[in-house]
């Protein structure tokens, strides 16, 4: 009855996702900006959706709630209100003048947009690269949580590798198929359930117990600590340093920093990154609770067990549990759909065109973005059966690996003397720095308490400005694009 409750979730799940596709398919224009952007048209509450479905997704359900067992609520803070915030400040500070730019320019990517400004494929194709080395262990750790728990939803008889295959296949299909219309669309119903079913999980589960007093007490019994703000994991700088990479870190993310491109209007844009802390609220608020409720109301789970669905198996019915778990793997698929077409137009745009054929026809593009979808979901797969482990300790770190970008992007986009030279030094050298602190042993992960991430960001704008200051601009730079000619609807 279970297994063919669940399996009946998922497969509803994805026919209804693979129907929006077919409908965004039918109202598709045959043109990359169109399969990339969705030709800028998305509204308020689709953009808003859009992003927190596929920024949050399985996070939200897993990863969040686990922390908030082992180590205390106060991973609210990091994510549900420091995040919330920074991010929403990004949103304005990045995200404004990039939709500002890419209305007057045409600009689909981030390396597009700096290209152009400093006149280098060679800074446009980096980024690109960079973004591509960061993004892929996303992709695939999405193929490793969907095939993992099709795996455990049905005792083994769909193995690891059947499972990560069945959902990239179906991705694939589906990516190619919709676009950003399609992907828009099916992520604010994935994002309004996410909400719906946190709430509806927590108080389920407070309703059974008793109410918030009886399971705070009980967490005060099993581990007081967790109720006391600070100590353990949650040092001042961790928590800073935790906030601030994974802020910036999103707002560079691909399938992220793209959305900056699609808002239809300029109140549409200002409306959605308003709204942004709120819903962060609103959704981690519950979910890390859950997680942290779990340690005192006995529920048992190992490092590396997802409490999630040990809480709601103990609690709420098995036909909850399920369309709980369902989701959270339907969740996994929101992102990865957006990684994947984010990562196709990285390599369209950014690589292809300005390496190999600089004068690319419209159609040839838009089916060389759709191929692209299937080379990048393929290779992730992959990785995915070859050596996962290694590529999980990459995954934790790109956060911090996409947060090197952010200050140098923030610099050239407000001042004027920014260099070609000044942002290149600044975005290879913090690059460079911090994949030394993962990978070479003679450079330190963390400095008196503050994370390699950060220290990293600082060398990037330290350099970026520096090196900017005491070079001339290059004859080909368009110094004036971020500046003049800018208005607002």
């Amino acid at each position: 009855m279970s297994l063919s409750l669940q399996l009946g979730i998922v497969v509803g799940y994805l026919v209804l996702a693979l129907l929006v596709g077919l409908v965004a398919y039918r109202m598709t224009d045959r043109t990359a900006e169109d399969f990339y952007l969705a030709s800028r048209t998305l509204g308020t509450v689709v953009l808003l959706f859009t992003t927190f479905a596929t920024l949050l997704s399985a996070f939200t359900f897993f990863a969040g709630p686990n922390l908030a067992y082992h180590n205390g609520p106060e991973w609210i803070l990091v994510m549900g209100v420091m995040d919330g915030i920074i991010f929403a400040i990004l949103w304005y500070v990045v995200g404004y003048k990039q939709w500002l730019l890419g209305r007057q320019y045409d600009y689909v990517t981030l390396g597009e947009m700096l290209g152009d400004r400093f006149g280098s494929r060679t800074l446009r194709g980096l980024v690109a690269g960079i973004s591509l080395l960061w993004l892929f262990p996303y992709v695939m750790l999405q193929q490793v949580g969907a095939g993992t728990a099709l795996e455990a939803l049905t005792d083994g008889a769909v193995s690891y590798a059947a499972g990560a295959g069945l959902i990239t296949a179906f991705m694939i299909v589906y990516v190619v198929l919709a676009g950003m219309r399609g992907i828009a669309w099916t992520d604010t119903l994935q994002g309004a359930f996410m909400l719906l079913v946190t709430w509806a999980a927590t108080l389920w589960v407070l309703a059974a117990v008793g109410g918030p007093e009886v399971a705070t007490a009980g967490l005060e019994e099993a581990a007081a600590e967790h109720l006391a703000l600070g100590g353990g994991l949650y040092t001042p700088q961790w928590m800073l340093s935790t906030a601030i990479t994974i802020g910036f870190g999103v707002a560079m993310f691909p399938q992220v920093n793209q959305r900056f491109f699609v808002a239809g209007s300029k109140t549409v844009f200002k409306r959605s990154f308003t709204l942004w802390p709120i819903l962060c609220v609103l959704l981690f608020v519950p979910a890390f609770m859950l997680g942290a409720w779990a340690r005192g109301l006995g529920i048992e789970a190992a490092v590396g067990e997802n409490v999630l669905p040990l809480i709601l198996a103990e609690y709420t019915p098995l036909w909850f549990a399920a369309v709980v778990v369902a989701g959270a793997m339907a969740a996994m698929m929101s992102s990865s759909d957006s990684m994947l077409l984010s990562g196709s137009s990285y390599f369209t745009r950014d690589l292809y065109r300005p390496f190999v054929e600089a004068d690319l026809p419209a159609r040839r593009e838009d089916l060389l973005a759709r191929a692209g979808v299937v080379v990048f979901a393929v290779a992730a797969y992959l990785a995915s059966l070859v050596n996962p482990a290694t590529l999980f300790e990459l995954g934790d770190a790109a956060f911090s690996g996409f947060a090197q970008l952010a200050l140098p992007v923030m610099v050239a986009l407000y001042w004027r003397r920014t260099t070609r030279t000044g942002i290149l030094v600044g975005v290879v050298a913090s690059q460079a720095f911090y994949l030394s602190s993962l990978f070479v042993d003679a450079v330190p992960a963390s400095y008196a308490g503050w994370t390699a991430g950060i220290v990293g960001m600082l060398l990037g704008l330290v350099l970026t400005v520096g090196v900017s200051a005491v070079t001339s601009p290059a004859a080909d730079e368009r110094r004036a694009i971020y500046f003049d000619g800018l208005g607002a609807d």
